[in-house]
């Protein structure tokens, strides 16, 4: 939290040096509106995250059971870590870096620049680096949800929809199914997994129906918010 505190600080002199403004540019005061934008986009991003392990358990058999070493404790540290990356990210991306290229070269360009080095940044993050396969689809799925992160942003001038969106994604996938870097959480695999054929069609719904439904219903639902 303390690094979060710290991009805040900064962020309020960089955008202060920059137009004489502050933080209330990131649109982080909380409102009835707001607040109705996050629990909504939150539940859809968290809906299709959850989407793609339950289409594996249907067509390709496999199983997650109880993690019999959770508890709470394990899985409010997994929510926390969660939030604090998310906001590590937005305030990186869509924070006052992305305001500032806002005002200096409109909406538009902004946003290419800002899914871009979203994309690449995941490169790292995600150790794809130096493989070039996994570089070019890290880099086209993590950079349109960038673009829809930073859509949510433009359109509505404030975080809480591309929080929403990115927390709901990362919890499901990292807290409750256990797929990421924090290791077993809520749920885990049943290994072996089964040798079940299934079809090239129902591999790939399985791999990409979840974040192109979320990208797609995400953006739709963006573009419906009113100005």
């Amino acid at each position: 939290m303390i690094g979060t505190l710290i991009q805040l600080a900064l962020s309020w002199v960089l955008v202060w040096l920059f137009d004489k403004s502050n933080l209330t540019v990131l649109g982080l005061k909380p409102s009835k509106i707001r607040l109705l934008h996050f629990a909504i986009f939150l539940f859809m991003a968290a809906a299709f995250s959850a989407s793609g392990f339950v289409l594996k358990m249907w067509i390709a058999q496999q199983r997650w059971q109880l993690n019999p070493e959770w508890s709470w404790a394990l899985i409010t540290g997994g929510v926390w870590f969660n939030l604090k990356s998310v906001l590590y990210e937005e305030l990186i991306f869509r924070g006052v870096l992305f305001y500032m290229l806002i005002r200096k070269l409109g909406p538009i360009k902004a946003t290419w620049i800002s899914a871009t080095f979203f994309g690449m940044y995941h490169w790292f993050s995600q150790g794809s680096w130096g493989n070039p396969v996994a570089m070019l689809v890290t880099f086209v799925i993590t950079g349109a949800m960038g673009l829809v992160l930073s859509y949510g942003y433009t359109k509505t001038q404030s975080l809480y929809i591309p929080i929403a969106i990115h927390l709901g994604w990362n919890s499901i996938q990292q807290v409750v199914f256990s797929n990421g870097p924090i290791g077993k959480q809520l749920l885990i695999e049943v290994l072996p997994q089964p040798e079940v054929t299934v079809s090239y069609f129902s591999f790939y719904f399985m791999q990409f129906f979840p974040i192109v439904g979320v990208l797609v219903v995400c953006a739709w639902g963006i573009r419906r918010l009113e100005d």
